[in-house]
């Protein structure tokens, strides 16, 4: 039988995804910002800095936990092509919904201080994904996981 994982291993697993969500999303919004509608370019922009900021303080959240900060991708594959402002808008949406369920995970891990920054986290891509979509959604950060199950 394997020994289930520490809970420090479990929570610096958990930042890695994270900070990897993190990465794809401020290479994501270079897409958008550069195909985004000039009334949304300022909400992209705020976004775009938001995600490098969560980006560096995950970066020092790994080492405090004793890893090592995985680095960005040169490039990321996008779930489709973006062709104008509403691929964009979609593909904002889309990522958001990828970085909280990856902070949802980070939730689950963590404690403390470590947990009540992810739940900010979380919070904040939510609303994010709520602006961009235009509709919330019932249980931000599971989204994608019951979009899986009902595939399987």
């Amino acid at each position: 039988m394997t020994p289930a994982p520490s809970s420090a291993s479990g929570a610096l697993e958990a930042a890695q995804a994270a900070l990897g969500a993190e990465h794809a999303a401020a290479y994501g919004y270079g897409v958008i910002g550069a195909r985004t509608a000039a009334a949304r370019s300022a909400e992209a922009r705020e976004a775009y800095g938001g995600h490098l900021a969560r980006r560096d303080a995950l970066a020092r959240t790994v080492r405090e936990l004793g890893g090592s900060p995985r680095p960005a991708e040169a490039a990321y594959a996008l779930p489709f092509e973006v062709r104008g402002p509403a691929d964009a808008e979609r593909l904002a949406a889309e990522i958001e919904d990828r970085v909280a369920g990856a902070y949802s995970d980070l939730v689950r891990a963590a404690d403390g201080r470590l947990r009540r920054e992810a739940a900010d986290a979380l919070s904040a891509a939510a609303l994010r994904a709520a602006r961009w979509r235009g509709v919330g959604v019932a249980f931000p950060g599971l989204t994608e996981r019951g979009e899986r199950a009902g595939t399987s």
